[in-house]
C-alpha cells in the first residue's frame, strides 16, 4: 500500500462548496484539499455526491456556493489554465462517434493547444493499447475500448491533476490491471489523482488517502489505512445511514 507521508501545500481546493440541483443538495459545505502527489479514493454509496464533486473540481459544474481554487486562484476566473491542468474521465465519454480514435485525440490536443501532438498521441495510443484501433470510428468500438479512448484523452495533455470517475468501467481484467499500475505511478511523478470506484479493495490498493462521502457531506478524510473498513464496505450497500452512524 502507498505510504501515508504528508504532502506539500494544496494546489487544488474546494472551499465550503455546496451544489444545488433544484430541491436536491448534492454537495453540502464540502472542503477538500488536493496536493501534488496526492492519491485519493473518493468513496460512498450511490447518490453520495462523488460525481458532482468531481465535476465541480473539473470546472464542468459551478458550485452554488463556495469556491474552487487552483494554486490560490478561482478556476472560473482562468478556465483555460484550469482545464490545461486537469484531466477528467466521467461516466459519459463525450467522444465523437463519427470520428476515428486518432481524430478524437487530435481534436482534443488542438483544444488543449498542444504543440507536439504527434509525440503525445503516440504515447497515449501505446499506453492504452489503442494503436491498432487508431483508424477505427469510435461508434464502432465496444464500451471498453471507448473507455480506453476517454482515458487516453484525459492523459493526452499530461495534466497535473487526474480526476477519474469510475475509470474501470467496461475494462477487461488486463486493461484494468494496466490502468491500476498507471494510477499508482502518478504519485511518484508528483501528479495528483482523485478517483471513485465501487470496488473498495481495488481502490485501497491504489490510493493512500480516502475521502468518504454520504448525502453530499464528507464523513471521513484521512489515510486509507486508518479507515473503518467494515463500515465503508457497508456503505456500498443500498441501506442508508451506514456512514453517518460511525463518522461524526
Amino acid at each position: 500500500m502507498p505510504s501515508d507521508t504528508p504532502r506539500a501545500e494544496p494546489a487544488l481546493e474546494l472551499r465550503d462548496v455546496s451544489k444545488q440541483f433544484g430541491d436536491l443538495q448534492a454537495l453540502k459545505s464540502v472542503s477538500l484539499r488536493v496536493a501534488p502527489g496526492d492519491s485519493i479514493l473518493l468513496y460512498g454509496p450511490n447518490g453520495a455526491g462523488k460525481t458532482t464533486l468531481l465535476r465541480v473540481l473539473s470546472t464542468l459544474a459551478r458550485p452554488s456556493k463556495g469556491k474552487v481554487l487552483l494554486n490560490g486562484e478561482d478556476v472560473h476566473s482562468n478556465p483555460v489554465a484550469a482545464k490545461s491542468a486537469i484531466g477528467f474521465v466521467t461516466h459519459t465519454t463525450f467522444l465523437y462517434g463519427e470520428l476515428t480514435v486518432r481524430e478524437n485525440l487530435e481534436f482534443a490536443g488542438k483544444l488543449f493547444g498542444l504543440t507536439s501532438i504527434d509525440k503525445r498521441l503516440a504515447d497515449v495510443l501505446d499506453t492504452f493499447h489503442l494503436r491498432e484501433r487508431a483508424g477505427t470510428m469510435v461508434r464502432e468500438l465496444s464500451r471498453g475500448y471507448q473507455q480506453r479512448v476517454s482515458l487516453a484523452r484525459a492523459f493526452l495533455h499530461d495534466p497535473q491533476f487526474l480526476l477519474l470517475d469510475e475509470p474501470f468501467t467496461g475494462l477487461d481484467a488486463a486493461s484494468a490491471e494496466s490502468l491500476q499500475g498507471l494510477m499508482r505511478r502518478l504519485e511518484g511523478q508528483g501528479k495528483a489523482l482523485i478517483f471513485s470506484t465501487h470496488d473498495f479493495e481495488q481502490g485501497k490498493a491504489i490510493a493512500r488517502r480516502l475521502v468518504a462521502l454520504e448525502n453530499g457531506k464528507v464523513r471521513y478524510d484521512g489515510p486509507v489505512s486508518h479507515a473503518p473498513i467494515a463500515v465503508l464496505r457497508a456503505a456500498d450497500s443500498p441501506s442508508a445511514g451506514a456512514l453517518s452512524a460511525s463518522f461524526p
